[in-house]
């Protein structure tokens, strides 16, 4: 079943009497369940998509639709996790975590149970009470995952979680977000710069080229489940970051 479906997507930002096109004629659909990422070049408008698949921005031509119905503005019934974990500093893990319940007035008590359970999936069972700066970096991206999780979304968007973390920090993500994913299935579009990690995670990964960008590879990544991380020294894996990794070699490596 299809959940999200894009056709004929197209941006473009007016700038001092000139225009520059962002995306051009962008197709793509996700099923339910699918853990899809995105790879492409700096600037290549993989941010501006996101922004218009969780409304901020409209696009200047074409349609995306959640569900069957066109995104026309903000949904409360997705979940964002950006770069930053943006918490607030004077709530508590958990309180940060239920952010989303108290805004939404969702209700504690019927969302509780949830999140303790989404905050013992990532390992951060008994610190609850703990505040931010109690927290590593990675951490604090893992309350961050929850708090985009605990309100049951229909989609969970990821823009480059784990790109300030270091290289050990960011493969206990990638396995932390993979368990989460296999535990839960919840679909999730992924953005990333780092064609290794989008190879591990995803079960597709679309290429988008430079601006304009535009999908121009669809890969299926045929990986058995679960993934450990010797995974990304065999052959396959190597095939399948080789044939993204191709599709740039004249804009510079992609695989950090």
């Amino acid at each position: 079943m299809e959940l999200i479906a894009v056709n004929g997507l197209r941006k473009v930002y007016g700038t001092r009497g000139a225009s520059v096109i962002a995306l051009q004629d962008i197709h793509f659909a996700i099923e339910k369940e699918q853990f899809v990422a995105i790879v492409g070049p700096s600037g290549c408008g993989k941010s501006t998509l996101l922004k218009i698949l969780i409304g901020l921005i409209p696009a200047s031509q074409g349609e995306a639709r959640l569900s069957g119905i066109a995104i026309a503005g903000p949904r409360r019934d997705i979940g964002v996790v950006f770069q930053s974990p943006v918490l607030f500093p004077w709530r508590t893990v958990l309180d940060n975590v239920l952010l989303p319940v108290d805004v939404q007035r969702l209700g504690r008590d019927k969302l509780m149970a949830r999140a303790m359970n989404l905050l013992s999936l990532v390992s951060l069972h008994g610190f609850e009470k703990r505040y931010p700066r109690e927290l590593s970096g990675g951490m604090q991206q893992r309350v961050a995952i929850v708090r985009a999780l605990v309100h049951d979304p229909t989609i969970l968007f990821m823009d480059e979680p784990f790109g300030a973390l270091d290289a050990m920090t960011r493969e206990q993500m990638n396995m932390q977000l993979q368990h989460i994913w296999l535990e839960r299935k919840e679909t999730i579009l992924f953005i990333t710069h780092s064609i290794p990690e989008a190879v591990f995670l995803a079960d597709r990964v679309l290429v988008m080229t430079p601006r304009p960008g535009h999908i121009v590879d669809d890969v299926v990544i045929d990986l058995a489940r679960p993934r450990n991380l010797d995974v990304m020294t065999t052959s396959d894996f190597g095939r399948h970051v080789k044939r993204i990794r191709d599709h740039f070699k004249t804009v510079g490596d992609l695989s950090a």
